[in-house]
């Protein structure tokens, strides 16, 4: 009878896989584990993990390289009167525990039990003795997000990507509310004041709200925290010319308020309301890991629904407080699911438990490392995605240059291209892939798309 493999050892090594979301190879894998495992029991952990659908192999002989599974999936959710809508996006690898938590929150909401809010929920967390993030895991984020500027003034490594993060936030931060800008129309926006056509004015003000707040967050990095100036002033900015009422930016609500596509139920007296609010802010304030701190943010700003509105995307942004105050990578939500980050709010709502959301948010910070993080980008570990569309990519973007093309019919253009060439559960990552292509280049790279520097230059021109 064959001997029965450690789930810790398979644990480990998924654990490794997932601090690399676009593939690793096997060598990466062993080097990586605290332990030692000789090749061939590697290879055969990794081939049950392949097995058992908890890992994806791509590739041939060393080439070969591991990603964790993908699972696409479809949802909406309405809060505050927005309705938000999961459109065939792809779906995180989750724990057990996140596992039971998105079936059990998938039930018809007429199969799950309506709940108040629960003020034991934050009562019985104890600062720096209770924790949401395991050791291992808050270790492994800060070796992530860690960067040669820790030792310097608060804000200093996030000025340093400021142009990239204000578009990616502001961008992801919106689409998890529905938002359907594009990631050109979005830069397009914030750079040049420009609308897209044929879009709601509502997701212009939206994305725009987001660049006031980052800046705030950056602007003040040094004075910023858990306290009420800075989320209160948040939600002022991230609520601007939304609200029906005016008057309700920046305050906490005084009436009651619902929350379509869940069972769950906010306080409504506003005493109440304002004491938990001032508890969840103290409690944040005395967290010492600056993890811990930004995952408890997100999961309690959410969960008590302060504000008459926008609560989630305050409660995004407040997680970014801690990163940029210790000069950590920030966490920008680059390619989260909009289900999956739903139905992790879910759980916190309905059901108090946070593993599910945990899962989204440590593979949110995985990605938002993978993109700024000077030591994976140096790393160049190959995105299976972009090397099976390499070439087409590199088409579209010579023809926008070759067009000379500005942003907008740019946008247009990569959309139709998307459409003809593209299968549909692709576009939506392959419009993103050429959209960065197009926003990163710069003379030192034009001969990956065979472009001349002349005609570069006529098009930058014509770009900006």
């Amino acid at each position: 009878m064959p001997k029965k493999i450690p789930e810790q050892e398979l644990e480990a090594i998924l654990a490794i896989v997932a601090g690399h979301p676009d593939g690793v190879q096997v060598r990466a894998i062993r080097d990586g584990l605290e332990f030692d495992l000789p090749p061939r029991m590697l290879q055969r952990r990794l081939a049950l993990l392949v097995e058992q659908k908890r890992l994806v192999a791509e590739g041939r002989g060393k080439g070969r390289c591991y990603r964790l599974p993908v699972i696409s999936g479809e949802a909406h959710l309405v809060s505050g009167g927005a309705k938000l809508e999961a459109r065939g996006e792809v779906y995180v690898q989750v724990s057990p525990e996140g596992e039971a938590i998105k079936q059990a929150v998938r039930e018809s909401i007429q199969n799950r039990s309506p709940v108040g809010y629960n003020r034991t929920f934050l009562d019985d967390y104890r600062p720096n003795e209770t924790f949401y993030l395991p050791l291992e895991t808050r270790q492994r984020l800060l070796d992530m997000g860690r960067s040669p500027d820790g030792q310097r003034p608060a804000g200093t490594y996030v000025r340093k990507i400021y142009s990239r993060l204000l578009i990616d936030l502001s961008w992801n931060s919106s689409r998890l509310e529905g938002n359907t800008y594009s990631l050109l129309e979005t830069e397009r926006l914030l750079e040049l004041g420009e609308a897209a056509e044929g879009k709601d004015a509502l997701e212009a003000q939206m994305i725009l709200n987001h660049k006031s707040a980052i800046e705030l967050l950056v602007e003040q990095a040094e004075e910023v925290g858990f306290n009420r100036y800075t989320i209160l002033n948040l939600h002022a900015l991230l609520s601007d010319n939304l609200l029906t009422d005016p008057q309700a930016c920046g305050r906490l609500r005084t009436m009651a308020v619902g929350v379509g596509g869940t069972v769950y139920h906010p306080l409504e007296v506003p005493q109440l309301i304002n004491e938990c609010f001032q508890e969840v802010l103290e409690t944040a304030a005395a967290i010492s890991d600056p993890f811990e701190q930004a995952f408890f943010a997100m999961v309690h700003l959410a969960y008590l629904q302060a504000f008459e509105d926008v609560n989630k995307r305050v409660s995004r942004l407040a997680a970014n407080i801690p990163l940029i105050r210790e000069n950590l990578c920030p966490l920008s939500f680059v390619d989260v699911p909009e289900r999956a980050y739903i139905d992790g709010v879910l759980g916190v709502y309905e059901l108090n438990r946070i593993e599910l959301l945990r899962d989204v948010f440590v593979w949110a910070y995985q990605r938002s490392c993978a993109r700024y993080s000077a030591v994976r980008q140096s790393l160049g570990e190959p995105d299976p995605f972009r090397l099976r569309y390499r070439t087409l990519v590199a088409e579209i973007v010579a023809d926008i240059v070759h067009g000379n093309m500005d942003k907008k019919a740019a946008t247009a253009f990569i959309k139709q291209r998307a459409m003809d060439d593209v299968p549909q559960e692709d576009q939506a990552r392959f419009i993103e892939v050429v959209e960065t292509e197009v926003m990163s280049l710069h003379e030192g790279n034009i001969a990956r798309y065979r472009l001349r520097p002349a005609e570069y230059q006529i098009w930058l021109e014509r770009w900006h």
